[in-house]
């Protein structure tokens, strides 16, 4: 995909067209062949040939740099995967998961789309060619001495964007609030100041909740930006960002930026659900990381959460489809993508309709699992680069067949909503917004880039 996205503007006559349904078969798909695509279409199904292979040696280092972030005590993971004793009993089903590219939880499907992503934790064919050479050997534990030095993990509390940018320079709490021990989905949308004292550029947020008893009941938080308009009432104008299992932050672009004043509002989007025990003034908060003060950048991001239309009707036993389009009057670069149901949403696909009629699909998520949510970031040289009058269409895949083990009973209907046991369908989009000035030069840039990569590749293969 590295020749893609480097596309200039032009007119489009049928740019209002905004009517355009696209179909699961412009993808080549229809909602049973997308079982054989994606992550478990594209796993390691042979066992592995290294006769030798170990936990100590060969199995435990894998671990450390992809797994125990989360499976280790006090972590999000069910078990803990920190020695011999700990993982041993899980051989067999860890061969399953990572043979079919279900862990680590990385749902952008291989072969499909942009493959460039910022922090892509997917196994490599060797890791996966290991773990399952070594769960078909019988899960030896090989010589203790061979065991890496255990990683010294960082306390929970800490803000998982701290390695990278320090603490965060400025910190907003939600009010508190009390979760019943009992009960169903439960929202908190308390409306709280900034607390700023003068106009900034924010370069990155992150959400997260109480630790350790909010961990367990928030089901996801999004901060909301209010900001008063010409009547004097406040308005939404974005989203900041989103905490729910798996996320971790956003991290602006180093050309963009997104303002903060001093009289906006934070609305907060808490939603909870009871799990067997008081919680007594729960709090979320979100995490800033200011630009230099006098800093001005050259684009502005936002973060929106953008529909898919159309009603969820997921009858007993029975499929769906949903999709939405959105179309933009001026250059954009698409930073992100993160596509969001709960336990029916399958698959969802982006495509970039552009104003020449070119049909191209940008990312492909299948074997979606609501219990982790990933934003997929796109590498800086690959980041769509998307002309005036592209029309972004988004595609949802619901199932509610005995297939699907997550389902909680494929026999009833099941219908959009809010509530967990109900459907929803969006994507997450963190959209820079270009000059036409701007996004020439960035088209131009990434033209003399993918240039002057292909002429140091060496040339034809027909050299050797």
């Amino acid at each position: 995909m590295r020749g893609s996205h480097r596309y200039s503007s032009h007119a489009w006559s049928r740019a209002t067209a905004l009517a355009v349904f696209i179909a699961p078969v412009a993808l080549g798909l229809t909602f049973r062949d997308l079982a054989g695509q994606g992550p478990a279409a594209n796993g390691v199904n042979g066992a592995g040939t290294e006769a030798d292979v170990t936990f100590s040696k060969d199995v435990a280092p894998i671990l450390q740099a992809n797994c125990q972030n989360c499976h280790r005590p006090g972590s999000v993971g069910p078990m803990a995967l920190l020695d011999y004793r700990d993982t041993r009993r899980w051989a067999s089903r860890m061969k399953e998961l990572v043979s079919k590219r279900l862990m680590p939880p990385f749902h952008l499907d291989t072969g499909l789309g942009i493959q460039d992503i910022k922090d892509d934790w997917r196994l490599s064919e060797e890791d996966i060619g290991t773990i399952v050479a070594w769960a078909d050997a019988g899960a030896p534990e090989g010589d203790p001495a061979d065991m890496p030095p255990p990683i010294e993990w960082p306390n929970e509390q800490k803000w998982q964007l701290e390695d990278i940018l320090g603490p965060p320079d400025h910190v907003i709490k939600s009010k508190p609030f009390d979760v019943p021990a009992e009960g169903g989905d439960t929202w908190w949308r308390p409306q709280v100041p900034t607390g700023l004292d003068e106009d900034r550029w924010v370069m990155a947020f992150e959400t997260r909740p109480s630790f350790p008893a909010g961990r367990q009941v928030v089901h996801h938080a999004i901060p909301r930006l209010l900001r008063l308009n010409e009547e004097g009432e406040y308005q939404r104008i974005q989203s900041l960002s989103e905490y729910a299992m798996g996320k971790v932050g956003e991290i602006v672009p180093a050309d963009a930026g997104r303002l903060l004043k001093t009289n906006d509002m934070i609305e907060w989007d808490a939603h909870y659900y009871p799990m067997g025990y008081d919680v007594q003034g729960d709090q979320v908060e979100l995490g800033i990381w200011f630009h230099e003060e006098g800093y001005e950048p050259e684009f502005q991001q936002d973060l929106r959460l953008y529909p898919l239309r159309g009603d969820i009707a997921l009858a007993p036993g029975g499929t769906a489809m949903t999709q939405g389009f959105y179309r933009w009057d001026h250059p954009v670069r698409l930073d992100s993508f993160q596509p969001h149901g709960h336990v029916h949403l399958h698959a969802m696909s982006i495509q970039a309709l552009y104003p020449d009629g070119r049909l191209e699909l940008i990312s492909m998520v299948t074997d979606f699992d609501a219990r982790w949510h990933h934003s997929y970031i796109y590498e800086d040289d690959v980041a769509p680069l998307l002309p005036p009058g592209t029309v972004l269409v988004m595609t949802g895949w619901y199932d509610n067949t005995a297939e699907n083990e997550l389902t909680p009973d494929p026999e009833i209907w099941y219908a959009r909503g809010a509530r967990t046991g109900d459907e929803m369908s969006h994507a997450w989009l963190a959209v820079t917004h270009l000059t036409e000035e701007g996004f020439q030069r960035l088209v131009e840039e990434r033209e003399k880039k993918l240039a002057t990569d292909d002429d140091a590749g060496g040339g034809s293969s027909d050299d050797n």
